[in-house]
């Protein structure tokens, strides 16, 4: 990228810095980048892809506002259960999710829109094969069979994806990255083991100690000092 189009696009440009891969000629920067659950899978793949092409799809069907409302009802009518959250009667308006979140509304939402996907199987199947791959890769370890697995739910993927792509800007499964990254996650764990070794969520757990305790324990008025 040249300076004027980093300049256009709000990029800065360092002056004497170093370059990496100067120092490092033989390393292959994409082979030390390894998969992430949290922003791949669960916000990439399943909030900002799956998720919101799915509601958009209801909405084609029932009209905008009555799709919300349906998607609503059918979360609320889920039984009470081990294990299984329940998500009250307003779930498509609230904006922020946590991982755990995503991941207990991933767990329950074949059964809660499948009766509002009626006479589109191929869009169900999409949808299956989303939360297989999901579920699968989160596995504390693998075997040559669960790996077959998750093929299998790739090619789920990528049977019945060009169903949803008419809701994406960009209708090419290849510049899409999040899911462009799907189709390296068998190799990736084949060489660093489990995807929960590289998951960020792992990092993210000091943040509710260091600080959100901290803030909640501040003045609220100049905290970051406070909480350092």
């Amino acid at each position: 990228m040249s300076v004027e189009a980093a300049n256009d696009v709000g990029l800065w440009k360092f002056e004497n810095c170093p370059i990496f891969a100067d120092a490092h000629a033989d390393c292959n920067i994409y082979a030390s980048m390894n998969v992430d659950q949290l922003h791949q899978l669960l916000k990439g793949v399943f909030k900002y892809h799956t998720w919101e092409w799915m509601v958009d799809f209801l909405k084609d069907i029932y009209g905008a506002e009555k799709a919300l409302e349906l998607i609503d009802e059918r979360f609320f009518a889920l039984p009470h259960f081990s294990d299984i959250r329940q998500f009250g009667d307003k779930l498509t308006p609230v904006a922020q999710w946590t991982g755990s979140e995503y991941k207990d509304k991933l767990k329950v939402w074949l059964a809660a829109l499948a009766p509002l996907l009626k006479g589109h199987p191929n869009h169900l199947k999409f949808l299956k094969s989303v939360t297989d791959f999901i579920l699968i890769a989160g596995y504390y370890s693998h075997t040559e069979t669960t790996l077959r697995y998750l093929q299998d739910a790739l090619h789920g993927i990528r049977r019945n994806i060009h169903l949803f792509l008419p809701y994406h800007h960009n209708q090419s499964i290849s510049k899409i990255h999040k899911i462009h990254s799907l189709f390296h996650y068998i190799e990736c764990i084949k060489k660093m083991c489990s995807a929960d070794n590289s998951d960020t969520k792992v990092s993210d757990v000091p943040h509710k100690i260091l600080i959100k305790d901290g803030y909640h324990t501040s003045n609220k008025v100049d905290y970051i000092p406070q909480i350092l």
